[in-house]
């Protein structure tokens, strides 16, 4: 691993724009501190300032404009999948769009210095509709200040980084050390959720098949995702009825005497569903969650509907 870190370090630029742009693009890459090295390597003549400072913001500014683009097209999708890690992506999806619709366009500036919304504020802006050329301006603005920034501690502080940007083996060490950092952390925080879930009280589960044998007899299936942000082809379990689950208590649903009630979501685990089952349950209502959510039944082959218009709530709109 190491002879391999090393043989990438002969060639600086490289790994410089594949890490600024792999960050962009919403990757686990260490680019701030590969651009700290970098400033340390060219305040020492290894980089050449104005070529490794350049190319980076150019980097980052195509990642961003990937980013932004896939949001303007894929919408909700795109967004939900950067938020995968979350044990809610609907609510991650409806926090980061709230922050970054109330603090406005200016927050594209400063969204690389933010954990969080770095990675979203691109998709986002695409999402809701930022026109093309402004986008273009706030991100390369914010580009220009997170590369610059970065790369001059680094190139200031060259002194306290020499250590690290003498020879490949040092670099080698540092990048690899990261990497690894990266992956225990990813690994904690997946087990975290493990048994954060683990600890919640247990609730039924059912494979979609049978969820739809027992609503062809009177079973009454809800949609218990996050009310927001939905995309506007979205679709739902055919029959289906709505339940908000940021307003169980004020909800004025009617669940079905001495009948089975089902919920599901598209959380990962199906973390919202098993939240709502265990409230019903405390209300006395037999309920079970559909193992694998609304994925799990189109996956079955099984029939789903259009969300109704009165139901959806689209993402902000920049106008």
């Amino acid at each position: 691993m190491e002879s391999w870190i090393s043989e990438l370090a002969q060639h600086g630029y490289s790994i410089l724009f594949a890490a600024v742009f792999l960050e962009a693009i919403g990757l686990p890459v260490p680019a701030a501190l590969i651009l700290l090295i970098a400033g340390g390597a060219a305040a020492n003549g290894t980089l050449h300032s104005g070529y490794a400072l350049s190319g980076a913001v150019f980097a980052t500014v195509v990642g961003d404009t990937l980013m932004f683009l896939l949001g303007r097209y894929t919408g909700w999708w795109l967004l939900g999948l950067l938020c995968r890690i979350s044990l809610n992506p609907e609510s991650c999806v409806l926090r980061a769009a709230d922050a970054f619709y109330r603090r406005g366009r200016m927050l594209l500036v400063m969204a690389k210095f933010i954990p969080g919304i770095n990675t979203m504020a691109p998709p986002l802006a695409g999402s809701m509709n930022m026109r093309f050329w402004p986008f273009i301006q706030l991100d390369l603005a914010g580009a220009t200040f997170y590369v610059g920034t970065c790369f001059g501690i680094g190139f200031l502080f060259s002194g306290t980084l020499e250590a690290v940007t003498r020879g490949y083996h040092a670099f080698g060490r540092v990048v690899g050390w990261s990497l690894a950092a990266l992956i225990l952390g990813y690994v904690g925080f997946q087990i975290w959720l493990w048994v954060k879930t683990r600890r919640l009280v247990a609730v039924p589960l059912v494979l979609p098949s049978e969820a739809a044998r027992e609503m062809a007899t009177g079973a009454w299936i809800y949609d218990v995702r996050s009310h927001g942000y939905l995309d506007a082809k979205a679709t739902r379990i055919q029959g289906s009825r709505r339940l908000d689950p940021n307003a169980l208590n004020q909800s004025k649903a009617e669940f079905p005497p001495d009948r089975s009630v089902y919920v599901y979501c598209t959380c990962v685990r199906e973390a919202t569903s098993a939240r709502v089952a265990r409230e019903l349950q405390k209300n006395g209502i037999r309920v079970a969650v559909i193992k694998g959510g609304l994925r799990a039944w189109k996956k079955a082959g099984l029939p789903v509907e259009p969300v109704p218009p009165g139901e959806m709530a689209e993402l902000p709109v920049f106008i």
